[in-house]
């Protein structure tokens, strides 16, 4: 008999870091395939050639792939390269007419206004790569809702064809966006105006895409326990709560996990000095070296509060801005980086020219200088109105940074509350979305500082040693697709015997 076959996954994402970020969902694509690969998977990713990567370090494979389009056949051409530090295969769908453009999906706060052409593009040539490459995945991973229609097309011009026996997952990463636009734009996906009905595509008089993806996918995933649950509420369901509901039974909540290689205050290359749980002295000189580069006073005793994120609501950080003049009448400091909402960055700006002995705002965003932030600060601010899973708060925690954060979504199930009669904890919670309450915490933590040196530093080495690696969400993903291939194909999935998946071969149909 020949050896059993490894878990064939492939998935389809709008951006992978390092070559497309613009947040969390680049990072969790750039990052979980790899730790699917190392658990024996065979993972492929599938992403657009967008401008500004480096096109001439990935392969240009021979012919094209024909992609259907409501106007015409669009023919792509593919590159390939891998995740840097694997050999996990990444696709290049090459098309200048839709990705060659300076963002990713517009200016920040304005999307393009063919986003769902362009959309359509990946999710539709996501499959005519699969087969022109003779693959046969096992499942097919979408994430969030550029490539809803992945799942969709599994179940309509996929059927009675090899890609309508893959079992789709789709992972919600942020439910705040749907996909929406005129229903009068079905066209654009190449599916028949039936479709168009309050069970698939329409929504409130509106084409939703996300809501047709969680109607056709075999299962449903969002990026923490605490974020399942809420968006079942009509607080924070976004309107497609009823669905949520309707699917509980499908609906699975896997924490993020971090690269922890790219994300290690012990050999990071963004650092000016390195350091550990067993060893912070390397701490104390990031927080000089950030103090400096940010023209504040170098002063060790005074503690640095640091800010990374989008300026948007979503973030919470309008209510930063209402609390700043008081936090700043404190002897604190605190350092910001981020981009977004105009109003948001004309004001920390402004704050930051009047502030500059305790306050320094960078406009824009730099990946080295979010890694020296969340090295040199001894606390990181993240007051978000609502948080699927939050990225950084995880980065803090490894770099022995404590966390500040509202009490939801993903914060809640990262985070552990800090308790002064005992000193436990890995950083300070709130509940109330208010300017009083997030001051009142930023005091907290100011007072911890102060008054009660001994807990902050057990409070940093107990967050140090937490272990949010993407091992444990790989393991937990794994189990998810083979529930998902079950339910496809009415029985269990044909592994090794104990369940684990051999190392991937050369295996491609």
């Amino acid at each position: 008999m020949p050896d059993p076959q490894p878990l064939r996954v492939l998935h389809v994402a709008s951006e992978v870091a390092p070559f497309a970020k613009t947040g969390g969902l680049g990072d969790v694509c750039g990052a979980l395939p790899k730790a699917l690969r190392r658990r024996g998977i065979d993972v492929r990713v599938v992403v657009p050639l967008y401008a500004g990567m480096d096109w001439e370090s990935l392969e240009r494979l021979d012919g094209t792939i024909e992609v259907p389009m409501w106007w015409g056949p669009a023919r792509a051409a593919v590159r390939l390269g891998h995740l840097p530090g694997s050999d996990v295969p990444v696709y290049f769908l090459e098309f200048h007419r839709y990705y060659d453009r300076p963002y990713i999906y517009g200016r920040p706060g304005d999307g393009y206004e063919d986003n769902l052409e362009r959309f359509t593009f990946l999710s539709r040539g996501a499959l005519e790569l699969a087969k022109a490459l003779h693959l046969a995945p096992d499942v097919i991973h979408a994430h969030d809702w550029q490539t809803a229609l992945v799942p969709v097309y599994v179940n309509t011009v996929e059927w009675a064809r090899p890609l309508h026996g893959a079992a789709t997952v789709f992972t919600i990463h942020n439910l705040a966006h749907q996909g929406v636009t005129d229903g009068g734009a079905m066209f654009v996906t190449g599916l028949g105006q039936h479709h168009y009905n309050p069970g698939e595509f329409e929504h409130f008089g509106s084409l939703n895409v996300m809501k047709a993806a969680l109607h056709h996918s075999t299962l449903l995933s969002t990026v923490s326990p605490t974020y399942a649950r809420e968006i079942q509420s009509a607080a924070h369901g976004c309107g497609l709560d009823g669905i949520l509901r309707s699917r509980h039974r499908d609906l699975h909540g896997i924490l993020n996990g971090i690269d922890v290689e790219e994300w290690n205050p012990a050999t990071d290359r963004h650092l000016p000095a390195h350091f550990s749980a067993a060893s912070l002295e390397g701490k104390a000189a990031c927080k000089a070296a950030l103090q400096a580069e940010a023209g504040l006073p170098v002063n060790p005793k005074v503690p640095l509060f640091g800010v990374v994120g989008r300026l948007t609501p979503q973030k919470g950080l309008d209510i930063l801005a209402h609390c700043m003049e008081r936090v700043l009448s404190w002897d604190v400091q605190v350092v910001l980086l981020g981009a977004g909402d105009r109003e948001a960055e004309h004001f920390f700006g402004s704050l930051s020219d009047r502030r500059r002995d305790r306050f320094r705002a960078w406009i824009g965003f730099s990946e080295p200088r979010a890694h020296r932030i969340e090295a040199g600060a001894d606390f990181f601010i993240m007051p978000s109105r609502f948080e699927p899973c939050g990225l950084n708060q995880l980065y803090s925690l490894r770099y022995g940074t404590l966390p500040i954060v509202r009490a939801t979504g993903g914060l809640v199930d990262t985070v552990e509350g800090y308790r002064e009669a005992s000193g436990e904890g890995t950083g300070f919670l709130f509940s109330d979305l208010t300017p009083d309450a997030l001051a009142n915490t930023l005091g907290w933590a100011a007072s911890t500082w102060y008054d009660r040196p001994g807990h902050v530093d057990a409070m940093r080495r107990r967050a140090m040693a937490q272990d949010f690696s993407w091992a444990r969400a790989a393991e937990a993903y794994e189990r998810l697709y083979l529930e998902a291939y079950r339910r496809r194909r009415g029985h269990a999935f044909a592994g090794p015997p104990g369940g684990a998946t051999p190392a991937p071969g050369a295996r491609a149909g």
